[in-house]
């Protein structure tokens, strides 16, 4: 988008592009560092960039042509007093700001499910949800990457598309696999990447010993996994507790008609998971608070059970 509208400037204001990302920053105050830092190529410390911000969004400026900010991984922005996301949505609502945030996060119900209202307040109504990539669109992309190049056999891209739509609909994944068969193709001195290619590489990248681990893993351990997975995908923030995974596999067990868990019983059972490296844990002195990442990717999660089931 931002790229049309530079090439067709002559129809549209002048404007200046910068964007971040809040994996990227080590505190959510870096986030004024690093914005003073695109707009002026100036450094200065989080709480004086974040004057100086202020005082440039504040301050009439006729010449001044517009900013837009785009800012990636929004949930990374949140701090306990939430100031930096205030200031960050209520800049744009300045007279004299003349700036635009476009801010991306993971988690649909941000806003609702973690913003207070005094920053909720400062957001525009826009909001556009974006679904996991289909089967066709994968085929589009991945087709787009290798425009030019009559290596690769349509059936080979379709089969790529298929795959990892199924999984996650994750487009780096897709690519990842077409590199991986190109060189397979490469190596038995093969100048046309098909099918066959591409299945090996599938079941290569996705034949790791942490696969093997969650399929030799009981039955409850991997509904706890699976558990884990549809928490990420719910919340949008890829970390839970204990007593989050504690309610939700009683709730699990339960539709699925099978004999309920102890909570001592689900904390050994974390307590194993946590020692196969398949997730990480804090301390368990934290007791129901202790929170749990997953160290491995959902995908990877969902095709070894899913491939399970199908074999057996």
């Amino acid at each position: 988008v931002i790229r049309y509208l530079k090439d067709n400037n002559d129809d549209y204001p002048d404007f200046n592009f910068y964007s971040m990302n809040g994996m990227r920053l080590t505190s959510p105050e870096q986030a004024y560092v690093e914005m003073w830092f695109q707009l002026t190529k100036e450094k200065a410390t989080p709480e004086h960039a974040m004057k100086l911000l202020d005082t440039r969004f504040n301050t009439k400026a006729p010449k001044r042509i517009s900013t837009i900010f785009l800012v990636d991984e929004l949930d990374m922005l949140c701090n306990r007093k939430q100031s930096v996301l205030y200031n960050m949505f209520d800049w744009p609502s300045k007279p004299h700001g003349k700036l635009i945030v476009i801010a991306i996060a993971n988690t649909m119900d941000l806003p609702e499910r973690v913003m207070m209202n005094r920053v909720s307040s400062r957001l525009g109504l826009t909001r556009q949800t974006f679904q996991p990539y289909t089967h066709t669109q994968l085929q589009t992309i991945v087709a787009s990457r290798l425009e030019g190049l009559q290596v690769f056999q349509q059936d080979a891209i379709q089969l790529v598309a298929r795959k990892v739509a199924s999984l996650s609909g994750d487009a780096r994944r897709a690519l990842d696999i077409c590199r991986r068969a190109t060189e397979m193709a490469e190596v038995a001195g093969q100048d046309k990447i098909g099918v066959q290619h591409v299945t090996r590489a599938h079941m290569e990248m996705f034949s790791s010993p942490k696969i093997l681990a969650i399929r030799s893993c009981t039955k409850y351990e991997q509904m706890l996994l699976k558990v884990m997975v549809a928490e990420f995908h719910r919340t949008g923030v890829e970390e839970t507790t204990v007593g989050a995974i504690f309610r939700e596999m009683q709730t699990c067990l339960r539709t699925e008609g099978v004999e309920t868990m102890s909570m001592p019983g689900t904390v050994a059972m974390v307590a194993r998971l946590a020692a196969t490296r398949l997730l990480l844990s804090e301390h368990m002195k934290h007791g129901l608070e202790t929170k749990l990442r997953l160290n491995v990717a959902t995908e990877e999660i969902n095709f070894a059970l899913k491939s399970q089931e199908e074999g057996g």
